[in-house]
């Protein structure tokens, strides 16, 4: 996907607060929802690849991966026109369609900041942004052009969705046992998309779902949403096979 200049998460502020924020931005990397749609019994790609002249998901690993981790067909991918949330925030989107019935909306919002920004960042999206309604309707706006693609089209769909917290850098390359140390609260708050500090017993329920398979690398997945800090290659092969 084309990405555009990174937006740094920043509240108003006075300029001697912006000179603090500025510095402060210790994190960089992406926020992904993914808004998923069960349209119909089966797609058609190749038909549809020939409709929208879209492009086959093509997706690079960080490290040799099984056969068992990539789908028997990947979806093919078709890139839609950024959405401007009325915050000014401009969103990548992209839709994936699955040859088993299933249409994937993806916002995507590069950010720049710190901790604090992204916990109100994870927490207002999750709560205070209508991202369904927003995806249905570019689905709505698809379905038609797609249809002789689809088998059998739902009058009714099923959905659901999910928030992927993707931090590609941290200041300092801190491990992740130093990450659950120092920033473990934080990043449970980012997960459940609370703004709030949580009780230790919530944090460490979230906690049961951590997942590092290398020194640098880290995943807290949730119901409905994830923490990853890896690699953009690194957190393609996890969002795929988690």
């Amino acid at each position: 996907m084309e990405t555009s200049n990174p937006t740094v998460l920043a509240p108003a502020s006075t300029p001697t607060q912006s000179i603090a924020i500025t510095q402060g931005k210790s994190l960089q990397g992406s926020v992904l929802v993914l808004i998923q749609f069960d349209v119909c019994e089966e797609i058609n790609l190749d038909a549809l690849r020939d409709i929208f002249g879209a492009r086959r998901q093509e997706t690079s690993f960080k490290h040799p991966a099984p056969g068992y981790v990539r789908f028997q067909r990947p979806p093919v991918v078709e890139p839609v026109e950024p959405l401007i949330l009325e915050s000014g925030e401009r969103l990548d989107v992209q839709i994936k369609y699955y040859d088993y019935g299933v249409l994937s909306v993806v916002f995507e919002l590069p950010f720049s900041g710190d901790w604090d920004t992204l916990v109100r960042l994870a927490s207002r999206w999750v709560w205070d942004t209508d991202f369904t309604s927003f995806a249905q309707k570019i689905v709505k706006q698809k379905i038609e052009r797609a249809r002789p693609a689809l088998v059998k089209l739902y009058d009714s769909w099923l959905h659901e969705d999910y928030f992927v917290f993707h931090v590609r850098e941290i200041a300092g390359n801190p491990s992740a046992a130093e990450l659950l140390s120092n920033q473990g609260g934080r990043i449970a708050q980012i997960v459940r998309g609370e703004n709030m500090p949580l009780s230790d017993g919530e944090q460490q329920e979230i906690m049961q779902s951590k997942i590092s398979y290398y020194p640098n690398d880290l995943a807290v997945i949730s119901w409905n949403g994830a923490f990853l800090y890896d690699s953009t290659a690194g957190a393609e092969c996890s969002m795929w096979t988690n």
